[in-house]
């Protein structure tokens, strides 16, 4: 039997990298999942790559109608959940001295408000005893220059989930925060394609490399099932030890 044998599990910008590696696993050990991506063409690449027990929501987090939306899906086909990966997000360098409100709005708009309304919108459905994971940053932890906005959109969330802890005690809901470190995605193909890019990034790494998707989902399904019945409140970082020198 799998660790979420029957359970229901909603997966936010599950399209490509950890999200999708994590709803992947979801589904190998035993969820029906719900995911969720922006655009219709890569949301369906991920449903067929996933295979079955998923259903894909075009939906995106920052605005408050499609995150409605995505939960009277799960509502009318499943009626309540168990499992919320929290993991749309977005980050964009900037210097202090030349951050734009544009700037500013659509990390603060996705990372911190879109993930705030996910799971607000999401506890009328929720089964007692179930888990709420968000994808932090170590970058909130490291102070990297350029990358402050970004820092503090991702911080706050582990400042929601200390304090939703206490909101949903007695339904014995979990809340915690996975943090990853770099992780090899799509998305940083065109960076790490340079050799020498490559190489300074991972000389940052103790374990001298970056991670994978893979590793991050491991931890996710950690989060989301009973293995992690005594983590709550938590920031989880999965980074090879780059937050710890």
């Amino acid at each position: 039997m799998g660790k979420l044998e029957g359970k229901v599990a909603v997966v936010t910008g599950a399209t490509s990298g950890m999200a999708l590696a994590s709803a992947k696993l979801f589904v190998e050990e035993g969820a029906y999942v719900f995911i969720t991506g922006r655009r219709q063409d890569q949301l369906d690449a991920a449903v067929k790559e996933i295979g079955r027990n998923v259903t894909g929501v075009k939906a995106d987090s920052t605005n408050l109608e499609d995150l409605d939306l995505l939960f009277e899906i799960v509502k009318r086909e499943k009626g309540s959940i168990d499992v919320l990966y929290a993991s749309a997000g977005m980050g964009e360098p900037c210097p202090v001295g030349e951050i734009t409100l544009e700037h500013y709005d659509k990390q603060f708009n996705l990372n911190t408000r879109g993930t705030l309304f996910t799971v607000n919108k999401a506890i009328p459905l929720f089964n007692d005893g179930g888990s709420i994971l968000m994808t932090g940053s170590i970058a909130s932890v490291k102070g990297w220059a350029g990358w402050s906005v970004y820092a503090g959109s991702k911080a706050a969330l582990h400042a929601f989930a200390r304090n939703w802890v206490s909101d949903l005690a007695e339904r014995n809901i979990r809340v915690n925060v996975l943090s990853p470190g770099q992780v090899y995605t799509p998305t940083q193909e065109e960076v790490m394609a340079d050799p020498e890019m490559k190489a300074a990034f991972e000389s940052l790494i103790p374990r001298r490399r970056m991670g994978v998707p893979e590793e991050i989902a491991t931890v996710a399904l950690f989060l989301a099932s009973n293995d992690s019945s005594y983590v709550n409140g938590m920031e989880l970082k999965v980074d090879g030890g780059t937050s710890s020198i």
